[in-house]
């Protein structure tokens, strides 16, 4: 039985869910374009992830988005993945088929989309420096491995989680030259040397949190990118702005990620610029 008539449900779902932007956009795109669609947001327990997803098949929702911590359980669990999931080791787009549920991962598309949209470049022969190597930075060192940076830093405090990035993404791109900074000075060092800076820890999603780094590790010239995007400038972002770093925040990779996953799921082209205006309303206040 579909949950709501003709009319075509699509979530979110997440452990917390209360920070996503994904129905703004979303319900701003099928306004747009007349689609006879919702999307929502729910919080659900990664422990029911897998039971939840077929329920949601049955009841009729058209597709559905995950966020943290639901990527990593979705890719274990699910049967069938897309190339996109098996290469990023996590699927944030569930598509549901009359054969079964599979798993997507459009994180990588749109984090490359941004870039380019953001700086007119994207890693081809960069040294690139990932700030937190979870979920986010995993995705984002093996994309850039993958398209042809020179070289990466993965720069996180837990040493087991860098080992762990480092060997899969020598496995996916043995050219590639990694470095590994686990201490607050080689990072710092490390940094100031990099042409593109991706922050892909949690901190800077509260406006209190402080930057991770200080402005000696940015300098002009430097792409800074942080992940997050629920206020225009996190710390992070103001410190490197205020060393002459070009900055960038993550509502781009929101955008095109999710603008990717409707596609996905329906066949059709989303009102990318309905979303984009409703990001930046929400964002920026304009």
């Amino acid at each position: 039985m579909n949950l709501s008539g003709h009319t075509k449900p699509f979530a979110v779902l997440g452990h917390p869910i209360g920070h996503t932007l994904s129905p703004v956009m979303h319900n701003a795109s099928m306004r747009e374009l007349g689609f006879d669609g919702i999307y929502l947001a729910l919080d659900v327990h990664p422990d029911r992830l897998m039971e939840v997803l077929p329920a949601m098949q049955l009841m009729g929702f058209a597709g559905v988005n995950l966020t943290v911590p639901h990527k990593e359980v979705a890719f274990r669990g699910l049967d069938r993945l897309d190339e996109s999931a098996e290469l990023l080791g996590a699927a944030n787009t569930v598509q549901f088929t009359e054969s079964g549920m599979v798993g997507h991962n459009t994180d990588g598309y749109g984090f490359l989309k941004a870039l380019d949209e953001s700086f007119g470049k994207r890693v081809a022969g960069d040294v690139v420096f990932v700030l937190g190597c979870g979920g986010a930075g995993r995705a984002t060192a093996l994309m850039a491995a993958r398209e042809g940076a020179r070289s990466l830093v993965l720069a996180d405090i837990d040493a087991g989680r860098v080992a762990r990035l480092e060997a899969e993404t020598r496995a996916l791109a043995p050219d590639v030259a990694i470095v590994t900074a686990l201490d607050r000075s080689s990072q710092i060092e490390l940094c100031r040397t990099c042409d593109l800076v991706v922050q892909a820890s949690p901190v800077g999603m509260k406006r209190e949190d402080p930057s991770l780094l200080p402005i000696e590790a940015f300098r002009a010239g430097q792409r800074v990118f942080d992940l997050i995007y629920m206020y225009p400038e996190t710390t992070l972002l103001a410190t490197a702005r205020q060393a002459g770093a070009e900055i960038a925040n993550g509502l781009g990779m929101l955008l095109h990620q999710g603008a990717r996953a409707f596609e996905i799921w329906t066949g059709e082209e989303p009102s990318v610029p309905a979303m984009r205006k409703a990001l930046e309303d929400a964002v920026y206040g304009s």
